[in-house]
């Protein structure tokens, strides 16, 4: 015995000497499993990259949600007089199903058999995922045991449909490790997909079996790195004034389609595009089998509108005569007749005549003045069956037909040639910028949130000019006399306080089997126009297809309910002026970084614009608008030096110069409203600091107005002396 267990001693004694000296047991390293055992991991979630509008106002952004989980294994009790574990599988089901979108019977089939299973918990899916606040609570509050919530990220679209098409959605996606993240599945979320997504960190510690935190272990953290930050050309508010315009045309006339673009003409900027049909991009409701978006991926045959282009190409030529006369109603080229739209025509009328009237013929005619080759090189300058270069993929190039003398005619007045809207922008842009056309851009630049690098910057691109600045203005003059000529196309397109200038055009539908439809109710109506004409601050191009037209009504109607409406709304909140349109004379921003602020002050306002100063420094640090940019009389500018700054009094600002104030000035300023000024935490001349909060607020005119009447009745229902 004695012998048996000394040798059973001896042979403990050298296993644990040869483990202690190898390390191993087995062949595998004691040191990597124990290191595996105690290990724990907890992975940090990274944000999605927001897109926000040119004054940082978001559009689509991840925001805090809830991922339930169902605690099934006994083991999750222990010894716990209460149950921490789901116990009552039937039960829980029951209440859940009022909650989450599954049946009572999905979610106990989903419970007995993960209990079956001997799993510890199990997760819901879909269902269970982005939970809101408000919903969790509810569940919470009827102490179903076992029932836990873990904090996740949803991702958000704050303002519903807006711009939908363009900025598209993100689902989340599950992985092969049981994690969802969300992916992009159209728009600007699915081109930009890579760049949006996040690198999630991690925490690594070591812990007991239990996961509880040893003593004295370190843990190691590895920084989530949030998505890139992408930053838009888009105004939000010019861009609900569209959505907002657009949805009452479609209640009004319900159109099969519509499509509308508001830019700035002289830097090419998109404020706003939209689409009907849209979506809500959080529901999805609303979604078609129609993912395109139609301003840079949808061609169309313009119709009269394209006549703007025939017309800057014959007075660049030289051979427009505005008061030569021609003989309207038909053109004959071989076999085939060109027909004005009332296909009688007017008699013999004058060119200008012509074109006021939106004459077909007028437009074959300068066709032959023009010649066939010239005016087809101007169409390519235009940039015409050729991508624009906007910063968005699967941009169409439509095409200009020109395959025989009968084509040719037809493109002059839109028939048969099919353009992009975004095309049409473009083009408007070299009439609206003294000849200079601007490339049309979207994405004004790409921010690193982790290190506030900015990642891509879009710089204004100028494109060849087609046209001189003489005759871009001989165009906008002639563009303008359709609005207020009594014989112009355009005379519902007359603006109140503010001058317009544009083209009507109506086109007909091409058929899938070829041919085109026919009717009151079967043609695309369009309109592109500028405002105000002496210095343009926008292009407005819309396109109304097939709406549903009561006898009295024209497809001019459609297209001026959303222009007029638009258009008003956005020069009133870019703070021009109706009343002191007379005075909006053009003025060229002078460069004054460098020089004294006060004599720039003097300078700036004996040019008729209005100043304010951020800082009280001596020299001028920076200027908006930047030197050599066009702005006009009355204007507010601002120039910024070093130093205290003295808090201006804001009431009656717009929002658009509140943001211009805020990122000049870096003060921590919280906005709250839309509209104008009505209301500051702190008054004019407060010396404040970038330490110091400041809240305004602000009301549309018409809460004002609203504010204003409930003030008279209060003092009404006072009693009198």
């Amino acid at each position: 015995m004695f012998l048996l267990y000394g040798g059973l001693f001896f042979l403990l004694l050298s296993r644990f000497v040869f483990i202690q000296v190898t390390g191993t047991a087995e062949g595998q390293e004691l040191t990597a499993r124990a290191e595996n055992k105690y290990k724990r991991e907890q992975i940090l979630q990274a944000s999605r990259g927001k897109i926000v509008d040119r004054n940082d106002e978001v559009i689509a952004q991840d925001t805090l949600s809830y991922k339930m989980i169902a605690v099934i294994s006994p083991s999750a009790s222990g010894n716990s007089s209460v149950d921490r574990h789901v116990s009552d599988p039937v039960k829980t089901a029951k209440i859940l199903s009022n909650y989450i979108d599954m049946s009572e019977q999905e979610i106990v089939t989903l419970l007995e058999k993960n209990i079956k299973a001997e799993r510890y918990q199990v997760e819901f899916g879909k269902a269970g995922r982005d939970i809101s606040n408000k919903v969790m609570e509810e569940i919470k509050s009827n102490n179903l045991p076992g029932i836990i919530f873990i904090e996740d990220l949803k991702r958000l679209y704050p303002n519903g449909q807006f711009a939908s098409h363009l900025i598209g959605f993100a689902l989340k996606e599950e992985k092969e490790d049981g994690t969802a993240e969300p992916v992009g599945k159209m728009g600007l979320e699915y081109i930009y997909d890579e760049a949006l997504t996040g690198t999630p960190g991690k925490v690594e510690f070591k812990s007991d079996t239990k996961g509880f935190l040893l003593p004295n272990a370190e843990k190691m953290v590895t920084e989530a790195k949030n998505g890139l930050d992408i930053h838009l050309t888009l105004d939000k508010t010019i861009q609900n004034f569209l959505e907002e315009a657009m949805n009452n045309v479609q209640e009004k006339y319900e159109p099969e389609r519509i499509t509308a673009i508001v830019a700035d003409p002289k830097t090419g900027e998109i404020l706003a595009m939209s689409q009907r049909p849209t979506f809500e991009p959080n529901t999805r409701e609303g979604l078609s089998t129609n993912w395109l978006n139609e301003v840079t991926e949808q061609t169309v045959e313009p119709g009269s509108t394209f006549k703007i282009f025939t017309l800057a190409s014959a007075i660049e030529e030289g051979v427009w005569a505005p008061n030569a006369t021609y003989k309207s109603g038909s053109f004959k080229i071989y076999d085939s007749t060109i027909r004005d739209h009332n296909v009688v025509g007017w008699g013999n009328i004058s060119y200008l005549e012509g074109f006021q009237r939106s004459s077909n013929v007028a437009m074959a005619y300068l066709l032959n003045q023009i010649g066939e080759k010239t005016f087809n090189e101007y169409m390519k300058l235009f940039g015409f069956g050729q991508k624009t270069g906007i910063d968005l993929p699967n941009e169409a190039t439509g095409i200009i037909a020109d395959s025989g003398p009968v084509e040719r005619i037809t493109t002059t007045y839109g028939q048969g040639t099919t353009v992009t809207p975004i095309q049409m922008v473009q083009g408007m842009t070299a009439i609206a910028n003294e000849g200079k056309m601007m490339q049309p851009f979207v994405i004004d630049k790409i921010v690193d949130p982790n290190t506030n690098e900015v990642v891509q910057n879009h710089k204004r691109t100028e494109k060849k000019s087609p046209i001189s600045a003489e005759t871009a203005q001989q165009v906008k003059e002639i563009l303008a006399s359709t609005v207020t000529s009594e014989i112009g196309t355009a005379k519902k397109f007359k603006l109140n306080g503010y001058t317009s200038a544009g083209k009507t055009g109506t086109a007909q539908i091409s058929k899938p089997g070829g041919g085109y439809y026919w009717g009151r109710n079967d043609f695309l109506y369009s309109f592109i126009g500028m405002a105000p004409v002496e210095d343009p601050q926008l292009i407005v191009y819309i396109l109304v297809h097939r709406p549903n037209l009561e006898l009295t009504e024209s497809g001019s109607d459609t297209t001026s309910e959303i222009f007029n409406t638009v258009t008003e709304r956005s020069l009133k909140y870019l703070n021009i002026e109706p009343e002191n349109l007379e005075l909006a004379n053009p003025i060229e921003m002078p460069n004054v970084i460098g020089e004294d602020m006060i004599e720039s002050q003097s300078k700036l306002e004996a040019q008729g614009l209005k100043t304010v100063i951020i800082g009280q420094s001596d020299k001028v640090e920076e200027q908006y608008p930047e030197a050599n940019t066009s702005t006009i009389s009355n204007s507010t500018v601002f120039i910024k030096g070093q130093g205290d700054i003295q808090l201006p009094s804001f009431k009656g600002w717009s929002k658009r110069n509140v943001m211009i104030y805020k990122s000049m000035s870096k003060l921590p300023i919280e906005i709250v409203g839309e509209g104008f000024v009505t209301e500051q935490s702190l008054t004019g001349g407060s010396i404040v600091t970038a330490d110091t909060p400041i809240v305004i607020k602000l009301a549309t005119p018409k809460e004002v107005t609203n504010m204003e009447k409930n003030e008279e009745e209060l003092i009404t229902d006072l009693p009198q002396d």
